[in-house]
């Protein structure tokens, strides 16, 4: 597979202090046009379908208990959080044993085997492109993807942004970085919302059809010891169209210990963030995002 790699709106690799923010776009996937149009024409019959038959794959356990696989919002975790204006889907697609079906749409009939081919493809590209990363870095070619036991999570999360009255006042998704190794993004191919954070400034990512957006998360940032950043960026709203994105997350399994690689360190170049586990990132992480904030600013050294 030959991946090629576009500099996206927000400057990607951009160099600040001998780090690189990544935000890479790609063409020549490998993936088949047909199964992104038709993976992404599914969710949005979904999201179109009836509250009530939606909410047969609810992300709330007897109408009130939270938890993150299934259809719904966020958790409200306070009154002063900030909400964001989409509704979401977000499954578990791997390990393929711990999936969870009953949050899996039944209709369209397609959707289960369309998100199913679509996670393997990205499978091979989150290999593809981690295996280039750690050239970059000197380090052995496997060594990122080795990270990854056979218990590590990859969550697709489908994001449908109705059109909002009142764009200037609501998010589609506040600012945030993402918490894992590597999301690839599949954004919508008509409707622009996404930005990216740059020296200050907010880029608009261009849309265009059939290309994927890969963002580095805070593990990358971590296990890289800061060379690599994961870039802060939001989605903004629409007052006229409705806008559909899916978000592979692909992170570690929750007992690995996330922490810069030991040939990136010596004595003038030490450890910038300090050693935990996974499960206790993602606690971190999600308490932040909630309030607007970044956890991965709390863990340097």
């Amino acid at each position: 597979m030959v991946l090629m790699m576009r500099e996206a709106s927000s400057g990607w690799p951009c160099r600040a202090g001998g780090s690189f923010c990544l935000c890479i776009q790609v063409d020549n996937h490998g993936i088949e046009t047909s199964l992104m149009d038709d993976l992404i024409n599914a969710s949005r019959e979904f999201f179109h379908l009836p509250l009530e038959e939606k909410q047969k794959c609810s992300n709330l356990i007897d109408g009130k208990h939270f938890q993150v696989q299934g259809y719904g919002n966020d958790p409200v975790a306070s009154k002063d959080q900030t909400l964001d204006w989409l509704d979401r889907l977000h499954l578990r697609v791997e390990p393929e044993d711990e999936r969870n079906l009953v949050h899996w749409p039944e209709h369209p009939n397609s959707f289960r085997a369309l998100l199913h081919e679509y996670t393997l493809n990205c499978k091979r590209i989150k290999d593809c492109i981690l295996q280039a990363m750690a050239k970059a870095l000197g380090l052995n070619e496997d060594y990122i993807v080795t990270q990854f036991s056979n218990k590590a999570p990859t969550f697709a999360r489908f994001n449908y942004y109705p059109p909002c009255p009142r764009p200037d006042l609501v998010f589609g998704v506040k600012p945030h970085s993402d918490s894992g190794v590597l999301t690839i993004l599949l954004i919508d191919k008509d409707v622009g919302g996404l930005q990216v954070l740059r020296d200050g400034v907010w880029h608009n990512v261009p849309t265009s059809p059939h290309r994927l957006l890969i963002n580095i998360g805070d593990y990358m940032e971590i296990m890289s010891n800061g060379i690599f950043k994961s870039p802060v960026h939001r989605a903004v709203t629409n007052a006229g169209k409705e806008r559909i994105s899916l978000a592979m997350f692909h992170g570690l399994d929750l007992e690995k210990e996330i922490e810069p690689a030991a040939a990136l360190l010596h004595e003038k170049q030490p450890a910038r963030y300090r050693k935990m586990k996974a499960k206790e990132y993602l606690a971190g992480f999600y308490e932040h995002f909630c309030r607007g904030t970044r956890f991965i600013d709390s863990v340097k050294i």
